[in-house]
């Protein structure tokens, strides 16, 4: 279909692109921005007062599937990708069975075409079942669609498998994604502190995440790999990455909206909702966090975005099941953040479209050179928001079956600004709201 979107002001992020301007798709992708002469539109979208901009890219997302196929979750989770703005997003490999094997991979990529709501990239596991011990098959794996390969939140206690699996993705060029955590010193529910301590709950602390990352970032010295250090969650982690950076290592990484907004203290009277991974810690490091997100220290911001399922959150604090809901509140933390810290409105999307795009590289194939982009020629995925409008987080509203959100109005009172109005992918329109 032949789509006309007029009248917004069409930013860019890569490019600097920033004004008003209509944008013009055929087949799929953009054919003109700006001054698009006499197209002939079979549908045009009048976007004054809003926002057009590339869609989102988030990097770290559950979607339940395989595992769950029978409650729709593939289906539920990419609709609230799409009324999130996300038009791409990677996917953890902890599903039901793991994503160890290509057959899995490629039966994932198949019902996410199908439903063409949002573009999917599968990461792998990077040890059989998550086991730690034996390493999977990387190169069947990438061939069949996986952009990289992780343990999820599974630490690998045996640090010469960490090791082999350096060295063998460096050699053929592979990347690792790893969440920075010790595997003896993070099996607390909640975040070493004072709060933890007043509400008799285990803690997790700071060294559990630092000792992590200097044994992966001396293994990278060794190896060269490229590692994506994801959900950094402290303000050592954070200085630590930034030297990291500063030494020439090939690594990047990621922080989550829920630690990029709350703390600890959040928690209070033992809010199951706030039973996260990462845990949330303490003021310093959620301003840290903030700091490093706009200096460039950290790469890009993820919705971290893990549906829970009703009776495994309706427990007791440390029974709980971990994670939140996140993907249809990604832009708007984002804006949120970005307003917080005083940066222009190009700056902000940066970090959750060309950031995470550089942070795939090449994974993403022949989409390299557009995605997270809105370039002529490119991909036409496009996310269009109204940033003037504010809204309150109800649970029972969103599209995603994890109704549980640390950002619902009744818990915080937060009321949160932009709301997605249109998506595109690949030119389609997956998610519009009146």
């Amino acid at each position: 279909m032949k789509i006309l979107i007029r009248n917004g002001r069409v930013i860019d992020p890569a490019s600097g692109r920033d004004e008003i301007a209509d944008l013009a798709i055929a087949s799929g992708r953009i054919v003109g921005i700006g001054a698009v002469g006499d197209f002939q539109a079979e549908r045009t979208i009048d976007a004054a007062g809003l926002v057009v901009a590339p869609g989102l890219v988030d990097l770290a997302a559950r979607l339940r599937e395989p595992g769950q196929e029978h409650e729709g979750m593939l289906e539920s989770e990419l609709a609230a990708a799409a009324a999130g703005g996300v038009t791409s997003l990677v996917c953890l490999p902890d599903t039901d069975p793991v994503l160890d094997e290509p057959g899995l991979v490629e039966m994932l990529k198949f019902r996410a075409r199908k439903l063409s709501r949002c573009r999917l990239f599968p990461l792998g596991a990077l040890t059989r079942r998550l086991e730690g011990q034996a390493l999977t098959e990387m190169a069947e794996l990438t061939e069949a669609g996986c952009v990289g390969f992780s343990q999820v939140d599974v630490p690998l206690a045996d640090t010469q498998v960490l090791l082999r699996a350096l060295q063998y993705a460096s050699t053929f060029g592979y990347s690792v994604w790893l969440r920075p955590q010790d595997a003896w010193l993070g099996k607390g529910v909640a975040a070493q502190g004072a709060v933890a301590t007043r509400l008799g709950l285990s803690g997790v602390p700071v060294a559990a995440e630092t000792i992590a990352l200097h044994t992966i970032f001396e293994l990278v010295r060794a190896t060269r790999a490229r590692v994506h250090v994801c959900r950094l969650s402290s303000a050592a982690g954070v200085a630590l990455l930034r030297a990291a950076k500063a030494e020439g290592l090939p690594v990047t990484g990621d922080v989550s909206i829920n630690s990029l907004h709350l703390t600890d203290v959040d928690i209070g009277y033992f809010n199951a909702d706030l039973r996260l991974t990462p845990p949330l810690r303490q003021g310093a490091d959620r301003d840290a966090l903030r700091a490093g997100l706009a200096d460039g220290t950290i790469d890009a911001l993820v919705s971290d975005h893990n549906p829970v399922a009703e009776d495994m959150k309706n427990l007791p604090f440390g029974e709980a099941e971990p994670g939140a809901t996140g993907l249809e509140l990604l832009l708007s933390l984002a804006l949120r953040w970005g307003a917080d810290a005083g940066l222009p409105l190009a700056q902000t999307l940066a970090r959750v479209t060309q950031h995470p795009v550089r942070v795939l590289g090449d994974a993403v194939g022949s989409l390299a050179s557009s995605a997270g982009r809105l370039v002529e020629g490119g991909v036409a995925d496009v996310c269009i928001f109204d940033p003037a409008a504010v809204w309150s987080v109800t649970p029972a509203d969103l599209a995603s079956r994890g109704k549980h959100t640390p950002f619902a109005f009744a818990t915080t009172g937060m009321a949160l600004p932009g709301r997605v109005r249109a998506t595109l992918v690949a030119g389609t329109v997956a998610h519009e709201r009146g």
